[in-house]
């Protein structure tokens, strides 16, 4: 038996006897653990020769009947799964942008022993401290992964290294990656991005640029990492 046949059967060992029992005739633990396994090998993307990134940001949508069913167990059963997967993807040269997360959600369009499964990549994300007074006060905000961070001048450095502003866990990213420059207050506030001789450059708005202006409602694509700049009182 190979390395990975191993660390598949150890998978689905993990999610076997107690939860097996519970979800008899329902959706089993162990279709789902899986499930999340193929969805690895299936959005695995190319890095390097030796190194493919993979989701790490799961939802899993369940019928009301097995939703009511599995929810009470999620910690548990995550506690067992998620440390599996870690191994799954060590064993076959993925990697995470963050740390595994999955969530489990009602999907009530479903029939009772069906589920399905979104997946992201999801960076882990370090930035400013920013408090709730000063997102407020900000004429505009850099969104990253649900997190904002006030734009106010001069700006900020995005990148994945120590000496960026605003760090992204992300492989795609450049250690400096590329700078937001921030210039004014208000109304009168100019926003722009420039790329810092990245590898893998910026898209904004669906265009590769090396430089452009920023606005509300900009889209920002940098590594598989995707951002926005929206209004401090707009719904996350």
């Amino acid at each position: 038996m190979g390395v990975f046949d191993r660390v598949e059967k150890k998978l689905e060992g993990a999610v076997n006897g107690v939860f097996a029992r519970a979800f008899k005739g329902d959706v089993q633990p162990v279709e789902i653990t899986a499930r999340l396994q193929r969805e690895l090998d299936a959005e695995a993307k190319l890095l390097t020769r030796e190194r493919r990134l993979v989701p790490n940001d799961f939802t899993v949508q369940l019928s009301r009947h097995d939703h009511d069913r599995l929810a009470p167990y999620s910690k548990m059963l995550n506690s067992e799964v998620i440390p599996q997967l870690n191994e799954y993807a060590a064993s076959k040269g993925y990697i995470f942008n963050g740390p595994v997360t999955i969530d489990y959600q009602l999907d009530a369009s479903l029939p009772t022993g069906r589920f399905t499964v979104r997946s992201a990549a999801v960076a882990g994300v370090d930035g400013s401290d920013a408090s709730a007074t000063q997102i407020r006060r900000a004429a505009l905000v850099l969104e990253v992964n649900g997190v904002r961070h006030p734009l106010s001048p001069p700006g900020l450095v995005i990148g994945r290294g120590t000496e960026a502003d605003l760090r992204i866990n992300d492989p795609g990213i450049s250690r400096k990656h590329a700078r937001i420059v921030v210039q004014g207050d208000g109304d009168s506030q100019l926003i722009a991005i420039e790329d810092l001789g990245s590898t893998n450059g910026i898209v904004i708005d669906g265009q590769r640029v090396r430089h452009a202006p920023l606005g509300a409602g900009s889209r920002i694509e940098i590594g598989s990492t995707r951002m926005s700049i929206t209004s401090p009182s707009s719904n996350v």
